[in-house]
């Protein structure tokens, strides 16, 4: 009978557990074995302890076996995964039961990496039978702060919660500093930490992976001993007496036809980085040429405006930027100051606005005719041999149709939330969705009919005092997180709920490397724009990072290049100064 396996070469070593059971009920007598076996473990290997803990089933056929792993004087790494796993009938030959139990990687913190693709399903094993269990599903701005929220609080002993975050990426991304990685002002790392850093130093367990859909029956008014499940794809099963939904959106690219095909959206890290790859591989194809890089934006609103400004100051001279809106003004919800500076930045860098126009089709584009007497050049054609066409209609009477040549198409109107992707295909779907697919909510951010789900961000739908729909932004997210904290706090102590209220701090947007406009709202027809305004931005940004350790990292890393810009610019003056004289 081989029980434990230890790799002695590692300080905190993998755990490899083979049990074979008769076909009795395994659980006495397997603990008395257990029991007996952690003194002799510890003595062996003094620099890990281990506890494990065995659970049967009422059926001798089926062994729950739950590993824990610690280090000494180190926080507790997460539980490993709980494997259920019984042989059939037909297979009695051999009359024992196999029991594996999989170890946690060694240095990655509260990280897990969910089980292979094609593994069968298995229940999540929580590491407290009676603390409450909270799963938050997306790690963005909603899912990533409002785990944070519930582990600054202050809880009793007996009823802190245990919180697993589950996001398919294994980094947060701060989405209002993506267009800081095209200018090149900001490093990956600074706007895009790993979730593992991030929680390092708290209780949160993180899951990679990706959700496959949910399992709600806290509607169902009975006593369940769960509030519902959550199917991840790689076929784990977690179990929560609390959700909250933070899943967030994606880029809606099937309005027009071929935006899916040739446009490319600017929403996550992966997009960002495929842009700049873009545009790096059309300023290494134009160098020495006289053509310029044709950039068309679709859409005027932040998104549009602020990634036209980036691009333009980037490529100057060397590029032709066009962004394209349906309305007849930029910034149409936006505070007049912002407007004001965005126009006046979009017009010194020469940015075409074609107003008053929308998408009616994209399609590649096509080399253009010549006639035998004009034979067409090499450098012509190869410009045109991956160029897209856009077809422009007019929004309103008395303008003619465009159709335009480009590079490459930015897209940025329209997102779609992921929730409608989450409906059990055996069922239909029980939470209350929108026209838009978000989920209806009360003022106390929890789910109608579901007492125990609460969503925030872009999965959830509400009204300010005024009746208008809030804004998929950033802030909203912020505030959303922590009230969403705090009444889960409130819930499971017993205590009343408070009612969201959004409190509108003010609007921000980059129009460059040193160049922004921060519209406040406690002062009507304040903007802040320039470097003043950039200043600014960067700050507020700063004090919203989410932990205190990458707070600091950030601000000292922003803190150096703005002094080696600083003595450049000087060393820049002066040489020309020198010259002059």
């Amino acid at each position: 009978m081989n029980w434990i396996e230890i790799d002695r070469a590692n300080k905190c070593p993998k755990l490899k557990w083979v049990e074979r059971v008769r076909n009795v009920e395994p659980s006495e007598s397997l603990k008395k074995h257990m029991n007996h076996l952690l003194p002799r473990l510890h003595q062996k290997n003094p620099s890990a302890s281990m506890e494990l803990t065995l659970a049967s089933s009422a059926s001798s056929k089926t062994a729950l076996l739950s590993c824990r792993q610690m280090r000494l004087g180190s926080p507790k790494l997460p539980n490993v995964w709980r494997s259920s796993l019984w042989r059939s009938r037909s297979s009695r030959r051999n009359t024992s039961l196999r029991t594996v139990a999989l170890s946690t990687t060694v240095g990655l913190g509260n990280t897990m990496e969910a089980p292979a693709a094609n593994a069968q399903n298995v229940n999540y094993m929580w590491p407290d039978k009676k603390r409450p269990r909270i799963c938050i599903v997306g790690g963005g701005f909603g899912g990533l702060y409002t785990a944070l929220r519930l582990e600054s609080l202050v809880w009793p002993d007996d009823k802190k919660p245990q919180v697993v975050l589950i996001d398919q990426s294994e980094r947060f991304v701060f989405k209002p500093l993506l267009y800081e990685l095209l200018s090149g002002e900001v490093e990956a790392w600074e706007i895009a930490p790993q979730f593992s850093d991030l929680l390092a130093n708290t209780d949160v367990r993180f899951f990679k992976d990706r959700v496959k859909c949910l399992y709600p029956c806290d509607h169902l008014g009975t006593n369940a001993p769960t509030a519902g499940t959550v199917h991840l794809e790689s076929g784990l099963l977690v179990e929560y007496d609390w959700l909250v939904l933070a899943i967030g959106a994606e880029a809606k690219l099937d309005i027009v036809p071929g935006a899916a095909d040739y446009a490319l959206p600017f929403y996550t890290l992966e997009d960002a980085h495929r842009v700049d790859k873009k545009l790096r591989e059309l300023e290494r194809k134009n160098f020495g040429k006289d053509s310029a890089i044709r950039v068309a934006v679709v859409g005027c609103g932040y998104g549009g405006v602020e990634l036209a400004a980036t691009i333009s100051e980037r490529l100057k001279e060397k590029g032709i930027v066009q962004a394209i809106n349906v309305e007849k003004t930029i910034l149409s919800n936006a505070p007049a100051g912002n407007r004001e500076a965005a126009l006046k930045v979009l017009s010194s860098r020469k940015v075409q606005l074609i107003l008053g126009y929308f998408v009616r089709c994209i399609t590649k584009g096509v080399e253009p005719q010549t006639s035998d007497a004009e034979p067409k050049s090499i450098d012509s054609a190869a410009d045109h041999s991956e160029s897209v066409t856009l077809e422009l209609q007019p929004a309103e009477r008395g303008l003619q149709g465009q159709t335009i040549r480009t590079d490459i198409v930015l897209w940025t109107i329209g997102s779609k939330p992921l929730l409608p992707q989450l409906e059990p295909s055996d069922k239909p779907y029980d939470i209350p969705l929108n026209a838009r697919g978000q989920a209806e909510t009360d003022e106390t951010l929890r789910v109608k009919g579901h007492p125990r789900i609460f969503a925030v961000g872009d999965s959830s739908t509400l009204r300010d005092r005024n009746g208008k729909l809030l804004p998929a932004t950033a802030q909203v997210a912020f505030q959303q997180a922590d009230f969403a904290g705090w009444n889960l706090w409130a819930a499971i102590n017993d205590r009343p709920l408070l009612p969201f209220r959004y409190q509108n701090l003010g609007e921000m947007m980059t129009l460059g490397r040193y160049d922004a406009a921060v519209s406040p709202s406690f002062t009507d027809g304040l903007t802040l724009e320039g470097f003043v305004g950039h200043t600014a931005r960067k700050i507020a940004y700063l004090i919203r990072l989410p932990t205190d350790k990458h707070r600091v990292q950030v601000g000292i890393s922003w803190l150096l290049k703005s002094t080696v810009d600083s003595v450049a610019t000087i060393q820049t003056m002066l040489t020309k100064a020198q010259s002059g004289s």
